[in-house]
């Protein structure tokens, strides 16, 4: 019933924000807290009434939009880790193989590298309860090593060459969840960011790479934001703040009931001179489409890549008494030059001020509609109606709206490389298994073979070791590794084992030095920077 009072109040607070509604809304919460009572109290067998309260709010919410939802307590916790940036444990990267907790890496300076946990040990127990071979979820091993902080975990560990098994006493503690998944110096003068989420800490993380970057004489950036789906609405203001001069509009957001909201740069930014291409496709989503419509608008940077996802509606989280949470949409995102960046989402709108029907099925196949049209692969494949033309602010380009950002410069799908056969390799876990069997067995070798990654990176080659391996794999899952398909998706399989590979030995900055290589996006920012930049943005910006 808690969660009905809940509905009550907020009801009540609508109330007062739409006084011309007063008397349709209390009689539909009167409508909808009679039906409950009617039910709890009368119906022929009992009834879980948080069970009916929960599924009521599902439906309610499914009338509106794609992205109004409702999350328990538990779907909200494991929801803002990520974003928040932390959360508690013993701090290892792992893998399972073979029915076992393989660690990838500990993480630099956390609790299971303080007691002497090493990259290659298998946990075999946690509190004296056995995880290997016993066939648990990732989800459950991971309930078992996290805790509060301060808490203590007894791991026993069975490590190579060792006879005996190890234990370990780890204090949990919090664990840095990073949102940058790599920072280099891609060529001389050229920096690369990739950011994989925007989360609380992704603004501090942003500038401390790209300082490091400017003391190692970057002038030019690329800011990879493939296949980031979005985050903090804050987190996308800060970091195209660090582009953008003082009171330059980065967003604005408009909504029924929410006043108007303007987002402006504060003139404070550490790169607001240097050229910049940025990076997206069909999987980045919200907040990277909040920072590439601003710097599209504003011709500030050259955009590369796909046509992003589309998704440009603000949600306002709403806290409920028993730690489960309603996100509802209350406005949408709008870019400088006045874009709507939400994609549609309804069969039709009413215009009557009742619920329209949102189209779940399309909403949901629209990317798999974008391949089957043949928009991944052809520029010319995407058709904009006049209706949907905007001017640039700089330089008054012609940009569209109607859902997601369109790069300046479009760069097709790989159709050749990643065959069916790839598919399923990567989907049986076929490659990630392979460069952890390797590792596992030529760790030492590697370490004292490769002194450091560049070494690594100019001189080690995929060699008939691994792919042996790989074979091995691929039979257990009866996958055959010959025929045409496997000849057309070598290159980029021996691509990804040997990134793979350089992440185990070092870390994700390593592995996209590693895939950037293939990474037919990175290569043409390259080609912008080096050839092309003054045909998008013919101005020194």
């Amino acid at each position: 019933m808690k969660r009905l009072l809940f509905i009550m109040i907020l009801a009540g607070l609508h109330l007062v924000a739409f006084s011309q509604t007063k008397t349709t809304s209390r009689q539909a919460l009167r409508k909808l807290n009679l039906a409950e009572y009617a039910i709890s109290q009368l119906y022929v067998d009992s009834v879980d009434e948080n069970s009916l309260v929960e599924e009521a709010i599902i439906k309610m919410l499914s009338q509106l939009d794609p992205h109004s939802t409702y999350n328990n307590a538990e779907e909200v916790k494991e929801m803002n880790e990520p974003l928040q940036g932390n959360f508690d444990g013993i701090g290892v990267q792992f893998q399972m193989m073979e029915d076992t907790l393989l660690v990838i890496q500990p993480v630099s300076g956390g609790p299971s590298e303080k007691v002497g946990i090493l990259a290659g040990d298998r946990i075999i127990a946690v509190n004296d309860t056995t995880i290997a071979g016993v066939k648990l979820s990732t989800e459950d091993i991971m309930k078992r090593l996290r805790g509060p902080k301060g808490t203590m975990v007894n791991l026993t560990v069975l490590r190579r060459d060792v006879k005996d098994l190890l234990h370990f006493d780890v204090k949990r503690d919090k664990i840095p969840l990073f949102s940058l998944d790599a920072s280099y110096m891609i060529e001389p003068g050229i920096g690369y960011i990739k950011v994989n989420r925007f989360a609380q800490t992704t603004g501090k993380e942003f500038l401390e790479a790209l300082q490091k970057l400017q003391a190692l004489g970057m002038v030019d950036l690329i800011l990879d934001l493939q296949g980031n789906g979005g985050g903090y609405l804050n987190a996308a203001i800060d970091l195209a703040n660090e582009f953008l001069g003082q009171r330059e509009l980065i967003v604005y957001t408009q909504g029924r009931s929410e006043k108007s909201s303007n987002f402006y740069a504060k003139g404070n930014g550490h790169f607001q001179e240097g050229r910049l291409v940025i990076l997206v496709d069909e999987y980045s989503a919200s907040a990277s489409e909040i920072v590439t419509g601003a710097m599209q608008d504003w011709d500030r940077a050259v955009v590369v890549g796909r046509r992003s996802f589309g998704k440009g509606l603000v949600q306002r989280p709403i806290d409920l008494p028993d730690g489960s949470m309603i996100r509802l949409t209350v406005a949408r995102y709008y870019t400088p030059a006045g874009r709507c960046i939400q994609k549609p989402y309804t069969k039709s709108s009413k215009g009557d001020g009742k619920a329209v029907e949102v189209d779940y099925e399309q909403y949901r196949s629209d990317l798999i509609d974008r391949y089957n049209n043949g928009e991944l692969m052809h520029a010319d494949s995407i058709h904009f109606p006049d209706s949907l033309k905007y001017t640039t602010k700089r330089l008054a380009r012609t940009v569209y709206g109607g859902g997601g950002i369109m790069p300046d410069y479009f760069v097709p799908m790989d159709t050749v490389s990643y065959t069916k056969l790839h598919r399923n390799l990567v989907a049986k876990g076929v490659i990630n298994k392979t460069a952890s069997k390797f590792i596992d067995g030529h760790r030492k070798n590697m370490n004292r073979k490769y002194k450091d990654f560049n070494q690594y990176n100019a001189n080690y080659q995929v060699d008939k070791d691994v792919l042996d391996i790989m074979k091995q794999e691929a039979e257990k899952q009866k996958i055959s590794l010959e025929g045409e398909e496997y000849e057309k998706s070598l290159p980029l399989i021996t691509t990804q084992l040997k990134a793979l590979i350089a992440r185990d030995l070092w870390d994700m900055s390593e592995y996209y030095q590693v895939m950037n290589t293939t990474n037919e996006s990175v290569i043409k920012a390259l080609w912008v920077l080096n050839e092309s930049y003054e045909k998008f943005l013919p101005i020194d910006n």
